[in-house]
Order: structure tokens, then sequence, then C-alpha cells
């Protein structure tokens, strides 16, 4: 999972990539590859 301090870059990465917000914390998940993880700050 990468750390990042904007996810709008990596958003962009995959056409399934989605942003969701747990526990406070913003993530970008993907489901079809969970390669492109990564959560902000």
């Amino acid at each position: 999972m990468k750390i990042t301090n904007s996810l709008k870059t990596l958003k962009k990465r995959d056409k399934n990539c989605k942003v969701v917000r747990r526990r406070g914390r913003t993530y970008v998940i993907n489901k079809v590859n969970p390669r492109f993880k990564a959560r902000q700050g």
C-alpha cells in the first residue's frame, strides 16, 4: 500500500480505482487489481 499526500493522481492509475473514506482516513481501493491500493496522510 502506498501512502501519499494526494490521492488524485493514484485514482487515475486504473479505471477500477475508487476513493473510499474509512475511520477518518482516505483510501484508494481496487477490487480487480489490489496492487493499486493507497492511503492518504
